[in-house]
């Protein structure tokens, strides 16, 4: 899974799941010893010690989390019908409905049930708030350009260059030199096609054959599926904003891109993207 794919709400989704698991080690009672007794014989139980709460409440928020997680990065896989993320949710609000009502009978809770309650809130506000907030839906880690080179939907232009971007700004067709044009955009009447100035990659010409595609880099506005070569109809990777990609061909309408990692697959919709 590429971490630059990951948003915040999936940053707060794993977080909490690593605090609930952290919580099930812990004591889930409190207890007092009494005055005159050696209690250092005396062990409390924890959420290990309890198979009904252990499943119900811990493991079935952690699940939930990899679940919200994996379904977000492979959208189109389903369990019965739902959606991974909206199943990994439901497992996410079951969690936190059982920890609530067994913290409220047990009494006197200790830090494992109190931690494990507030985890599971914080598991399901992540789970169920991550689409629905833009705050929640932006990138966990900002992709960095080199200084100079314009940063790709999301990103902010960061000194330092590495793999994954453009050695520098590409005149494109319809705009000055320097200038950013959505993919597929064409020159105005009259106005002459600008030439490629030193080494950046050239937009290929319309209509030019397949064999002329020089490659180039471009960003995505929005996540966008990843489709296989092979025509395979389950995405195999996500684009994400504010990070470069690298198109090697031309398929039809779409674009064959290479991610960071080597996977290449199918871009079926180009509208807006950025080149680099």
């Amino acid at each position: 899974m590429n971490i630059r794919s990951l948003s915040r709400g999936d940053g707060v989704v794993i977080g909490a799941a690593v605090v609930l698991f952290i919580a099930s080690f812990l004591d889930l009672t409190g207890f007092d010893c009494p005055a005159g007794i050696n209690c250092s014989n005396y062990n409390t139980p924890n959420a290990w010690d309890s198979l009904g709460l252990l499943m119900s409440v811990f493991l079935a928020g952690i699940i939930g989390a990899a679940l919200v997680v994996v379904g977000r990065s492979m959208p189109a896989r389903k369990v019965v019908g739902f959606d991974l993320g909206q199943f990994g949710a439901a497992f996410c609000v079951f969690a936190v409905w059982t920890a609530f009502w067994t913290t409220i009978d047990a009494g006197d809770a200790g830090a494992g049930m109190i931690l494990g309650l507030l985890a599971t809130i914080v598991l399901a506000g992540g789970a169920v708030a991550t689409p629905l907030v833009p705050a929640l839906k932006a990138p966990l880690v900002s992709a960095s350009a080199p200084r100079g080179v314009q940063a790709p939907f999301g990103g902010q232009p960061q000194p330092g260059q590495g793999y994954g971007y453009p050695g520098q700004p590409q005149p494109s067709y319809g705009g000055q030199p320097g200038q950013q044009q959505p993919y597929g955009a064409q020159p105005q009447p009259g106005q002459p096609e600008p030439q490629p100035q030193g080494n950046a990659p050239a937009a290929p010409a319309a209509g030019a054959p397949a064999g002329d595609f020089t490659p180039f880099w471009f960003a995505v506005p929005v996540a966008r599926p990843l489709y296989g070569e092979d025509g395979s109809p389950s995405p195999i990777a996500e684009l994400a904003p504010g990070t470069w990609y690298l198109a090697v061909e031309q398929r039809g309408p779409g674009l064959i891109a290479q991610t960071q990692d080597g996977r290449r697959g199918v871009l079926q919709d180009t509208t807006g993207i950025q080149r680099g």
